[in-house]
């Protein structure tokens, strides 16, 4: 394979929340589109590495590694033990097949699947686990095989930074791109006056440094055969921006999600940028310092299991001033 080998690139995105990843992606420096329930872009493996490492919006990084036409079974044996599957994946690394099939004569996914995994055993000499965290994607719709590679990994909300969460807590995903939407950039103070374990002030205070997301995790592209580990290392760095001088702010009534939010913030490296309190939202006064940005996931219905109530949950943001905190933005 070139090693200059250029690919479609999917990000998956939460759906509802495509224009702001869009936005991101652009901001990033990639030449990218909306597609099909998430963002798309030509490049290559460093591209790859690098949506992963800095992207804070994106569920996952898929790369479109190949396509051919399969009219039938045994024509996707076929052309499946003729993929050069050693160009991208790594025989001593176990991993597994998901497959799925609209509008095309191939219609049984789990028979798709077998043959797959069949080749990629026989030709490769794979391992095949159902637990692996490495992913082959197989789709077929209109007869066309494409082929992707999940670079992930586990999702990446998980930051590798909040291991004390609460109950349903905020991805820190969602918080991201909840907060570009609100026109944060950074340079105001934010404030959660129900933060459970801590995402968005957690998450703003990344942002304010100019902290990759995934600074602190592993990915499944590590495990490629296409990895370089030093030019991955390459592109990570520390934080980009200096401390501002406002902190952000978080409090909860629940003493135990407060004790979890200044963990899971030491973890993530803001400890210091961070503040958090116990205390009740109708006890709560606007804090020292410039105007700022209050946002909030209230804790109702579904989302906390009571299924008789609401089955979505509803972020609301408002912009402080010098008369207090006005009517603002909100979103669900």
């Amino acid at each position: 394979m070139e090693k200059d080998a250029q690919f479609d690139i999917y990000l998956v995105a939460t759906p509802g929340l495509e224009a702001p990843l869009l936005a991101e992606t652009r901001e990033a420096g990639f030449d990218a589109a909306a597609g099909d329930g998430g963002i798309t872009f030509r490049g290559g493996w460093p591209d790859v590495w690098r949506a992963n490492l800095e992207l804070r919006g994106a569920t996952r990084v898929l790369v479109r590694i190949g396509s051919f036409r399969a009219l039938h079974l045994a024509q996707l044996d076929k052309r499946s033990r003729k993929f050069p599957w050693a160009d991208f994946l790594r025989k001593d690394v176990p991993l597994r097949v998901e497959t799925t099939t609209k509008h095309s004569k191939i219609y049984h996914a789990g028979a798709a699947t077998q043959r797959v995994e069949k080749a990629l055993v026989e030709e490769l000499g794979a391992t095949l686990d159902p637990a692996a965290t490495l992913v082959v994607k197989v789709r077929i719709e209109d007869d066309l095989c494409t082929i992707s590679l999940d670079s992930t990994g586990e999702s990446l909300h998980k930051r590798g930074h909040k291991e004390a969460v609460g109950k349903a807590p905020m991805r820190e995903t969602m918080a991201a791109m909840f907060l570009r939407e609100a026109g944060f950039d950074g340079h105001e103070p934010v404030m959660d006056p129900m933060c459970g374990s801590g995402t968005f002030p957690i998450e703003a205070a990344e942002i304010a440094l100019g902290l990759q997301p995934g600074r602190s995790r592993r990915f499944a592209f590590e495990d490629f055969a296409t990895f370089d580990a030093k030019a991955f290392e390459a592109l990570r760095r520390g934080a980009r921006n200096p401390a501002p001088a406002f902190r952000f702010y978080g409090s909860d009534r629940d003493a135990g999600a407060v004790q979890s939010s200044k963990k899971n913030a030491e973890r993530a490296g803001v400890g210091d940028l961070v503040v958090f309190e116990n205390r009740s939202i109708s006890d709560i006064t606007p804090p020292e310092g410039p105007n700022g940005l209050v946002i909030i996931n209230p804790p109702y219905g579904a989302r906390i299991g009571n299924k008789s109530r609401f089955s979505r949950s509803t972020v609301l943001w408002v912009r402080s001033c010098a008369s207090g905190f006005p009517a603002g933005v909100s979103r669900s």
